[in-house]
């Protein structure tokens, strides 16, 4: 079975998020990208606490993409420090199949 991987990063509106996921899924970096409804994120950031509206993402891909996926990530993103945060997953033979096909080399 594929190495399943799920990354999670946000975006700050829909329109970058939008463009993010179609251009993952069209380079065949992804199989799939979720693009959540916004949510409001608290954090800190240089010594202050910030609050925003962002985009969850849940791009869906394998671990011999996580590279390339991570280096156009950053590329496309506008934050100076993106979340990028990497989970393995477990699914189905026939889903992994799947994720494998769409993001094989071409």
């Amino acid at each position: 079975m594929t190495d399943l991987i799920v990354i999670l990063t946000t975006m700050p509106d829909d329109a970058r998020a939008d463009a993010l996921a179609r251009t993952l899924v069209d380079e065949h970096l992804a199989a799939c990208v979720h693009v959540q409804p916004p949510v409001s994120s608290t954090y800190r950031w240089k010594g202050a606490i910030e609050r925003e509206s962002e985009r969850p993402l849940i791009i869906k891909t394998t671990r011999a993409r996580l590279a390339d996926v991570e280096k156009r990530l950053h590329a496309l993103h506008p934050y100076e420090v993106p979340e990028f945060v990497v989970l393995s997953a477990d699914a189905s033979e026939a889903y992994g199949r799947w994720v494998n096909g769409a993001v094989a080399s071409r």
